[in-house]
């Protein structure tokens, strides 16, 4: 496999690693309907909030969501429509 290839899979693994927890898939599939701040993950899952950072965390560094900080909150989005 040249290195072009490897990099393309290796990526690819990094999404479906991302993906494969049942938080990180309830997290994109709320993101799915709209925007959502922190405070709301972690009132929907019934976990703190440096819980759901590091699967949100996880999920951004895959490059699936997006956040932007307005005042103190973050709000996560989806960066990949799919």
């Amino acid at each position: 496999m040249n290195k072009q290839k490897q990099k393309k899979f290796n990526a690819q693994a990094e999404i479906i690693k991302a993906l494969a927890h049942p938080t990180r898939l309830f997290i994109v599939y709320e993101l799915a309907e709209g925007e959502r701040c922190v405070c709301e993950f972690t009132e929907m899952v019934g976990v703190d909030t440096s819980t759901i950072s590091k699967h949100l965390s996880l999920l951004k560094n895959a490059g699936i969501v997006d956040v932007e900080k307005r005042g103190t909150s973050m709000f996560y989005s989806l960066k990949m429509p799919c």
